[in-house]
């Protein structure tokens, strides 16, 4: 009995539906799980990702020479990491202990600093019809009523930092290996695309090697800007909270809020006016960075458009808080780099010079 001529299609066609099925099928699940593990991920990429973006620091290390002795990669790691946690601790022994006793001191003088503060208020006289001392003791009730919810953030503080330690081992792990880790999953490619991959990669690496540099001339910009400006204001501690201030900017919009409420405070120890004055430089530098130096520097530096860059950041930011806005102009640039070399070639995504 021969079978109609149909028979073998039909055939084919009942074997790729159930392929279709089972991969539709295994996708789900992938995704599913991916979601219940977004968080760990997402650790991984960012970690992953400052390892990229690392990488060349590292190799700076390696080529120093010492006599006849030069810095392997895990001897380059390990002096590059402790080179950072010495700064970091000499850092915080120099400011740490005058701070906490100036701010403690401050605490203790906040009932008459107040009173002074809406004394002078209520002689504004857009103010006057206002219960300023009303409105004091509804904050302070509320305070107290909601004192309980501080060892919740704390809780979520500590957790944060645990995020923070891991984020630091699995980086420490990626420069060391990351190599290795690199060149096995590129076996995961078919032959035949693996050279054109390993190019394009090796191209958005470099790329996103030189949005360190923007960032971190972003980041000088914005220590020397502040360290004037609190100077000229003599506020205590300018030079601190001037490398505070740089520092925190690798982290875009959040990193110059959370220490500005520290350069706030250091102000009003001082001046109600001064803290006022900190405050419009703060709202008034976020607005020149966002608008003219971050897109200017980042375009140089690692060839997208400001207006990629805006949106890179504000959907980073949505998408994962902090992290996100921390990864967004090199996700940017490692998307844009896949972009040219697979959708829409060099001749139309790269920038022109002006």
């Amino acid at each position: 009995m021969t079978l109609p001529p149909s028979a073998p299609m039909e055939t084919q066609q009942r074997n790729n539906l159930r392929g279709d099925i089972a991969f539709a099928f295994a996708l789900a699940v992938a995704l599913y799980a991916a979601w219940h593990i977004r968080d760990l991920l997402m650790l991984l990429y960012v970690s992953a990702l400052f390892a990229v973006v690392l990488n060349p620091v590292v190799e700076s290390v390696m080529r120093l020479r010492v006599g006849h002795w030069q810095p392997r990669r895990g001897a380059a790691v390990a002096l590059l990491m402790l080179a950072l946690l010495l700064a970091t601790l000499l850092f915080f022994a120099l400011t740490l202990p005058p701070l906490l006793h100036d701010l403690g001191r401050f605490v203790q003088e906040m009932p008459q600093r107040t009173a002074w503060a809406i004394a002078h208020l209520q002689h504004i006289p857009l103010l006057r019809k206002i219960d300023l001392y009303g409105i004091l003791a509804r904050v302070q009730t509320s305070a107290a009523r909601d004192a309980g919810s501080v060892l919740y953030s704390l809780s979520n503080w500590a957790a944060r930092m645990l995020d923070i330690i891991s984020a630091v081992i699995l980086l420490v792990y990626f420069l060391i290996e990351g190599e290795q880790v690199y060149r096995w999953l590129l076996l995961l490619v078919p032959q035949p695309r693996r050279s054109r991959l390993d190019a394009t990669l090796q191209h958005a690496g470099t790329r996103m090697g030189r949005w360190l540099i923007g960032q971190l001339l972003l980041m000088f910009i914005l220590a020397v800007a502040s360290g004037i400006f609190l100077g000229l204001l003599q506020v205590r501690y300018s030079f601190a909270l001037a490398v505070l201030l740089g520092v925190a900017n690798i982290i875009p919009v959040v990193g110059i809020l959370i220490t500005g409420v520290l350069a706030m405070l250091a102000a009003a120890m001082d001046s109600w006016i001064h803290m006022l004055l900190v405050l419009a430089f703060g709202v008034v530098y976020v607005q020149i960075e966002n608008a003219v130096l971050a897109p200017r520097i980042m375009r140089t530096r690692v060839d997208l458009a400001g207006t990629a860059i805006l949106i890179a950041l504000l959907l980073g930011m949505s998408l994962a808080g902090i992290a996100g806005a921390m990864v967004a102009v090199p996700t940017a640039v490692l998307i844009a780099v896949l972009l040219e070399e697979y959708v829409t070639g060099p001749a139309r995504f790269h920038l022109q010079a002006p």
